[in-house]
């Protein structure tokens, strides 16, 4: 497949906090991966091995990690977005498609059509019918979609097309009432090396409400597509803790269950310290390795509970996810939560930290 790849993962996430807090929104986990991994493995299957990614926000947790790609069967090249003042580095995004065109202008990059994705979503696009389709329509950009309910199109960019699925609108996040269809953007377009050239240098430009707009205006082979497929935004804290049940219940098929399965729906992971005699857990759950549940636990899935956690009797955990070190006080009960040693969250997002006197939860790091 002759297509390259660029991921978006300059943003600070501020939508997910405190889950970016101490980590860039690419690297949120899933089941103990960053998001950012299934993206770059399912591209990696579908072969694209050459990607750049543009940072900013705590860049070098993503630069650590992901290094060369080698280790994932690719390429990896980075371009931060910022710079060194003061003493201090300091993040300055330059927009999505403003980030695009500094590595074009840079070094030349995008030679051929290229896959945009934005860094914090699961995706299992059939990548190669939909660059055939981009490839077919002649288009200069090709822009993947999703119908929404009408009560969400606020969340996204919406797409208004023609019959030919030719793209005569774009809105970007507009109230229910003013939406001109319900067909929403999911972060995944299709650039031929001559859309770049559209792109001012050297100022701050967005894709969606800046390119997207231009494309329209200039009536240029402008398309949007309608596939079947599986795409997770990790937009707001809800989402995340949506996409977990979600792949804990099995339905993205290319994502395999760590550890090993040991009763029906509940899979565990190395040295963990269980009494399982004394203890109800009904699946689907992942144990983590080097994990304590003391008798008289009750975990009730779907729920990720990562390694180091320790769940003190006659605890609850319900449809929940604990991050590492994660200790559940005696006779507690988190129900539909995100739980880390210093904070949780509940499914709408409102955050308590430890200490918080609005909180009745009681919780802490397992290490202490």
């Amino acid at each position: 497949m002759s297509l390259k790849g660029m991921i978006l993962a300059a943003g600070k996430g501020t939508r997910v906090r405190p889950l970016t807090k101490d980590i860039p929104k690419p690297m949120i986990p899933i089941l103990g991966k960053p998001v950012m991994e299934y993206l770059i493995e399912h591209l990696a299957r579908h072969g694209v091995k050459e990607i750049m990614i543009n940072v900013a926000h705590l860049n070098t947790k993503i630069e650590h990690y992901f290094s060369n790609g080698q280790r994932l069967g690719v390429q990896i090249g980075y371009s931060y977005e910022g710079k060194f003042e003061h003493g201090e580095l300091e993040a300055k995004p330059r927009g999505s498609a403003g980030g695009i065109r500094y590595i074009q202008d840079f070094g030349g990059f995008f030679d051929k059509t290229t896959i945009v994705l934005c860094g914090d979503a699961l995706i299992d696009l059939d990548i190669g019918a939909a660059l055939l389709e981009h490839k077919q329509k002649k288009a200069l950009v090709s822009i993947v979609t999703m119908e929404v309910p009408n009560s969400e199109v606020s969340n996204y960019g919406i797409v208004e097309t023609d019959e030919d699925g030719r793209v005569i609108s774009f809105q970007e996040k507009p109230n229910p009432e003013q939406a001109r269809s319900n067909l929403a953007s999911t972060g995944i377009y299709f650039f031929e090396p001559e859309a770049i050239d559209l792109i001012p240098r050297g100022v701050e430009f967005d894709i969606g409400s800046q390119l997207f707009p231009l494309l329209v205006k200039e009536g240029l082979p402008f398309y949007a597509q309608k596939r079947f497929y599986h795409w997770i935004d990790i937009g707001r804290i809800s989402d995340y803790w949506e996409v977990l049940q979600r792949v804990l219940r099995g339905e993205i098929s290319y994502m395999e269950m760590p550890g090993k399965e040991i009763k029906p729906g509940i899979w565990v992971g190395l040295n963990t310290k269980i009494d399982w005699d004394k203890v109800k857990i009904e699946g689907p759950v992942y144990v983590d390795s080097s994990v304590q549940i003391d008798a008289g636990a009750e975990i009730i899935g779907p729920c990720w509970i990562s390694h180091g956690s320790h769940i003190h009797k006659g605890a609850k955990v319900i449809r929940s996810i604990l991050f590492e070190y994660t200790r559940i006080s005696e006779g507690c009960t988190f129900e539909e939560m995100i739980v880390s040693p210093s904070y949780c969250v509940n499914r709408t997002g409102e955050t308590f930290y430890i200490g918080d006197d609005r909180c009745t939860h009681r919780w802490g790091d397992a290490r202490a």
